[in-house]
């Protein structure tokens, strides 16, 4: 048997795989059940999707040209067509920032002060948090950004730290 006969003879069970795999995660990311569970497995598995699918439409090119005689076919791939790009349009008008890297980048541009409000806690807490892990802090007002420049650690590292809540930081709470 050649490598193109295998290829083919495994094109529609994992083409049919899959797809049914996509199908459940897509459903349950749809619905927001089990996100930390599918939404790799969705997009990972979604993109090996494409080979067998390649090989699938190979394989069974002339019965699909046959479809395209027909009404049904022209009307299926206008319709989806026009959902797909009421989405891209959609998407064009919408914010293409990421919350996360938004909140994260105002974090990195927090002071001693700000990060001490947020931890539910003082300044000079805080600041001990920072100073047990190596890093001098010379003032309230300095940022996140500024201290891990200066000190070499990430800013994430930083933040852990100084936002820690009380027991997680081995310290009693003001």
């Amino acid at each position: 048997m050649s490598a193109k006969d295998t290829l083919f003879r495994y094109a529609t069970p994992l083409t049919t795989w899959l797809f049914l795999i996509s199908l459940v995660s897509g459903v349950a990311l749809f619905l927001g059940v089990g996100t930390q569970y599918f939404r790799e497995m969705h997009e990972i598995l979604s993109l090996f999707l494409i080979v067998p699918f390649g090989l699938h439409v190979w394989r069974n090119w002339r019965t699909l040209m046959s479809y395209f005689r027909h009404p049904a076919m022209w009307i299926s791939t206008v319709v989806c067509l026009a959902a797909a790009g009421a989405f891209v349009y959609e998407g064009a008008s919408a914010s293409t920032d990421n919350p996360r890297a938004v909140i994260f980048g105002a974090l990195g541009n927090a002071s001693v002060t700000a990060l001490a409000a947020l931890a539910h806690t003082d300044e000079a807490t805080v600041t001990q948090r920072l100073k047990a892990i190596g890093v001098e802090v010379t003032s309230a007002e300095d940022t996140v950004a500024g201290l891990a420049r200066a000190s070499g650690h990430d800013s994430f590292e930083l933040l852990g730290v100084a936002l820690a809540s009380a027991s997680a930081a081995g310290q009693p709470a003001p």
